[in-house]
């Protein structure tokens, strides 16, 4: 199987022929016997454990996955050309793990928490396993706390709660990087760590994330982790586990964090390529039969801890790729499984300027009004139905031009909602400014408002709100409710404003 030299084979027998009294160095140290992408297969190891960490010559370390018969099939995450046949290993006895701790914030790293930006070592003492069993149904609480996004669609109609697992799924180019980094900005101020895995993507891509995440002020609570397009399978096998680890940190204090896994898809390839290698045999698509554990393993790692254990939350943005809106494809339909619902984006509304880009047919929270405070859930409510009533209604008034005054209502009605859940990218908003003007449209103050004039008036009406009535949204935000009083004073609020603006624009 192997393109074993004569020689070497010898040497083997006899180290295991006369070396009983050395048992000792035969188990720890080994010999390679093949290596090439980033797999090697090494003989001797016969006490290795599976995961655990081997060290190869030139600072090259690998980790064990195939424990066979005769040999160790490894990863390395290094160069490959570095490591050659018949090279000493030496086994570690440790189980692979990453540093972890606060120092890691502000900084990007590789998925070996080594710093990768120049801004010299990182210094912690805190180092934990980069695979770990997910904690069981008792350590966990329901999810009910909101992890707010900042984008209106998302936070009316998809809520997200902080322990939760929601799925960003869309074609290339649709924004779902940028929904992530919305949401990671939207943080700032919340008390909630940050982690963004970047999955075989471009390093200048990265320093894009990097430079608008700096921008924002939102590295102070964020670790970039960048497995780049030219590292080695391996490292992008791991980086999202490394991800998980960095925010199990944060939430066994108890305290929130978020991890974004950028892309999914990206991660199962690398997988797939090193199962291939390792010659594990493949099942359907090429990929290895344990692949949904691959995914089900990292994201069952996202919970809300009970209050015993401290209370903290762990939640998870997976991003998964799909080609040609297939949904219905192998790993698209594995993560949906495991996730607690999905955020789709669609390439024809992204074309047609609806950004984000959100089907709200196919997308889906299931967690809910639960993760959403009282004064979003009774204006969310009619939302999701009135936007997918439109969405039926605008593709067969196409074709039908007799329209009755009901249906007119209802297109014109949704139009405008269409238009004032657009938002401009890396600007979220506060959730008490969501509630003023998704309250506006909802009920019907906007009708009478031209679409193209509607930007226009959610700029005025929010600086007004802003300026002028502070009061109205700090007893949303302190209540987290619309009582009968706020009610009055904001349809006073909007009414006159409303009327106010009609004069401006005719």
């Amino acid at each position: 199987m192997f393109d074993v030299k004569s020689g070497e084979v010898s040497k083997m027998l006899l180290q295991q022929l006369t070396g009983f009294e050395k048992e000792v160095d035969i188990y720890d140290v080994g010999t390679v016997l093949s290596v090439g992408d980033g797999v090697a297969r090494v003989f001797g190891l016969s006490k290795c454990m599976a995961s655990e960490l081997l060290e190869f010559p030139n600072g090259v370390i690998g980790v064990a996955l195939n424990l066979e018969e005769d040999n160790v099939g490894c990863i390395l995450f290094g160069e490959s050309q570095l490591v050659e046949e018949g090279d000493q290993v030496k086994r570690t006895g440790k189980i692979s793990s990453m540093p972890a701790g606060e120092a890691m914030l502000g900084r990007v790293i590789n998925p070996l928490g080594i710093p990768i930006d120049g801004k010299g070592d990182i210094k912690t003492d805190v180092f934990l396993p980069m695979e770990r069993k997910a904690l069981g149904v008792i350590q966990r609480q329901p999810v009910k706390e909101p992890l707010q996004t900042g984008l209106k669609a998302v936070d009316a109609m998809i809520p997200i709660g902080r322990g939760q697992r929601e799925l960003i799924i869309g074609d290339r180019q649709t924004g779902k990087t940028a929904i992530a980094i919305d949401t990671i900005i939207n943080q700032k101020g919340k008390d909630v760590f940050c982690i963004y895995v970047a999955i075989g993507q471009k390093g200048s891509t990265i320093a894009q994330v990097y430079k608008s995440l700096y921008d924002a002020g939102a590295m102070d609570y964020t670790t970039i982790i960048a497995a780049t397009a030219s590292d080695p399978a391996p490292l992008l096998y791991i980086s999202p586990y490394s991800g998980a680890t960095l925010g199990e940190y944060f939430r066994d204090r108890g305290k929130h964090a978020l991890v974004i896994y950028d892309d999914l898809t990206k991660h199962a390839a690398s997988y797939r390529e090193i199962s291939l290698l390792l010659r594990r045999p493949p099942g359907r698509e090429a990929y290895p039969g344990d692949v949904f554990y691959l995914h089900s393993r990292l994201l069952e790692r996202a919970s809300k801890l009970s209050d015993e254990l401290g209370g903290g939350s762990l939640t998870a943005l997976p991003v998964i790729e799909t080609k040609a809106g297939d949904v219905a494809a192998y790993i698209p339909t594995n993560v949906i499984s495991i996730t607690d619902g999905q955020i789709y984006l669609e390439p024809n509304l992204f074309n047609a300027g609806v950004r984000p880009a959100i089907n709200v047919g196919i997308s889906v929270s299931r967690v809910g009004g639960n993760a959403q405070i009282k004064a979003m859930k009774k204006i969310a409510g009619t939302l999701r139905i009135d936007l997918a009533q439109y969405r039926e209604l605008e593709a067969f008034a196409k074709f039908g031009s007799d329209l009755d005054k009901a249906t007119l209502q209802q297109l014109r009605r949704g139009e405008r909602l269409v238009e004032i859940l657009k938002q401009k990218q890396y600007v979220p908003m506060n959730i008490e400014t969501q509630v003023v003007i998704i309250y506006a449209a909802s009920k019907g103050y906007l009708d009478e408002i031209p679409v193209h004039s509607l930007a226009k008036y959610e700029t005025e009406f929010l600086s007004e709100m802003e300026n002028m009535h502070k009061d109205i949204l700090n007893d949303i935000l302190e209540k987290k409710d619309l009582t009968d009083d706020i009610t009055g004073r904001l349809i006073k609020v909007i009414e006159e404003f409303t009327v106010r603006f009609k004069t401006t624009i005719k």
